[in-house]
């Protein structure tokens, strides 16, 4: 009996049956369409696109309204200034974020992506000014197949500048979040802004450019990681954008105004006008794909067709697999409800940290001497503080020290801060050797608002002294 264990062969034939790994990208050309979905599109993108273009423009309190201010560390939301001691706040909001885009997909699937992710948006945009300066799909497609000549050329030089110049646009409107946006246009443009800020504009313009212009639904397909995760967060009741086979099947063409089933056909007349306008280039008509962003283009063509042939509408819709399938669809479950129990809940404790935190902020730093005599023959130490008004308006404060009998304060004790500032000042206390019960003392220093005595903060450091005998 042999030992010897049995080898096949497993290499796949060359020839007709092989299967190329790699299969270069195939350009998608859109169609153009109109539907109620579009409009809605086009209706939010356009208030995101006021509030990103629009927002940095305006002022609030003598600076402007959202600035993220890197070099002096405050960031200013309109009526807030956030500090960096302030940074849990904002961990709050990206985690309240997080949890709403959580409870948006278990409910009605990728409508982010369709709706409202700046990649979709600015591809939308990008997409119009394509068809503005090449025509419409078989235009496109004519052209792109065509040689090069003057009408050609000027055309896609008149498309690419657009997109450039939107790219332009929208790295300045970026930066100007960073770097105050009147001064950062005017300084641009006559050659006076900082290396970085030339550095980071031509970055995001062509970040954006390449982005919306030349990748598009790549990003969506192979880079973005939501489309990776969407799917464990789907379930049989989410809102997914479907073609219905029980009442499209069998496909196939026919005249308006004749009866489908006396020639056994379902209602999809096999035009694939559904194809033609999908961004990401699927055919929604096999089925729940990674690649559908959930923008319902195709549910608007199909609509437009269904009109047509005075058929109803919903051969194509945002339904779940259950309603497809004929059974009920539960909008109330599990998964989803816990989502909004915990989104609810971390709204609420956002919203309560808002409302509590303190709006004046003290930090004390002690200096590296540990101790000095003074000319009293006092022990002596020195802090440096950093007191930080959080409001909008300016506050007089008052500071005091304590922990220990017979501490004396040598400051200036009333602090005028002015909105959103912070001041620093040396601080020296004070006490004689006797009063001094250990060699490391626990002190607190104390700042009130001099206008509102209940509003008070408190700092603890330590105060060194002589080792006692």
């Amino acid at each position: 009996m042999s030992k010897q264990i049995p080898v096949h062969d497993v290499t796949p034939a060359t020839g007709k049956d092989s299967v190329d790994l790699y299969a270069s990208r195939e350009k998608i050309y859109t169609r153009a369409f109109t539907g109620v979905f579009r409009r809605l599109r086009m209706a939010g993108g356009a208030v995101l696109l006021l509030l990103y273009f629009g927002t940095v423009w305006l002022n609030w309190g003598g600076h402007q309204a959202v600035w993220w201010n890197l070099p002096e560390r405050k960031f200013y939301i309109f009526g807030a200034t956030i500090w960096p001691q302030d940074f849990i706040l904002l961990s709050g909001i990206l985690i309240v974020a997080a949890f709403g885009l959580f409870f948006i997909t278990v409910y009605a699937g990728r409508v982010w992506c369709g709706y409202t992710c700046p990649q979709s948006v600015w591809t939308w945009i990008f997409m119009w000014c394509e068809k503005a300066t090449e025509g419409d799909r078989n235009q496109r497609m004519k052209l792109d197949k065509s040689a090069m000549s003057g009408g050609k050329l000027l055309r896609k030089l008149a498309k690419h500048s657009l997109w450039l110049l939107i790219g332009l646009v929208t790295g300045l409107t970026f930066v100007g979040y960073f770097a105050p946006i009147r001064e950062l246009v005017v300084d641009f443009f006559t050659g006076q802004a900082d290396g970085w800020a030339y550095f980071w504009v031509g970055f995001f313009t062509l970040a954006t450019y390449g982005n919306a212009g030349w990748l598009r639904e790549q990003v969506c397909v192979y880079m973005c990681p939501y489309a990776r995760f969407q799917s464990v967060m789907f379930d049989k009741d989410t809102l997914i954008v479907s073609y219905d086979p029980r009442r499209g099947e069998t496909r196939g063409p026919r005249k308006k105004g004749v009866d489908p089933r006396a020639k056994g056909l379902g209602d999809c007349i096999d035009c694939t006008l559904c194809v033609q306008v999908c961004p990401t280039g699927i055919d929604i008509r096999d089925g729940l794909q990674i690649e559908c962003i959930g923008c319902a283009a195709c549910i608007d063509a199909c609509d437009a067709v269904m009109d047509k042939m005075n058929y109803p509408r919903g051969l194509v819709s945002y339904t779940t697999e259950h309603n497809l399938s004929g059974q009920k669809t539960h909008l109330l479950r599990p998964r989803l409800i816990g989502y909004a129990i915990v989104l609810l809940v971390m709204i609420g404790a956002l919203a309560s940290a808002f409302a509590t935190r303190s709006l004046v902020g003290l930090d004390v730093s002690k200096d590296r001497v540990l101790y000095r005599e003074n000319a009293q023959g006092q022990i002596e130490n020195v802090y440096s503080l950093k007191v930080m008004n959080k409001d909008q308006h300016d506050h007089v404060y008052v500071l005091d020290a304590g922990g220990l009998p017979g501490l004396q304060l040598t400051a200036q004790r009333e602090l005028r801060v002015a909105a959103g500032d912070s001041v620093s000042l040396p601080v020296q206390l004070s006490i004689a050797p006797e009063q001094l019960p250990s060699t490391t003392n626990d002190i607190t220093f104390i700042l009130r608002d001099a206008d509102d005595s209940a509003t008070e903060v408190q700092a603890k450091s330590r105060f060194i002294g002589p080792q006692i005998r």
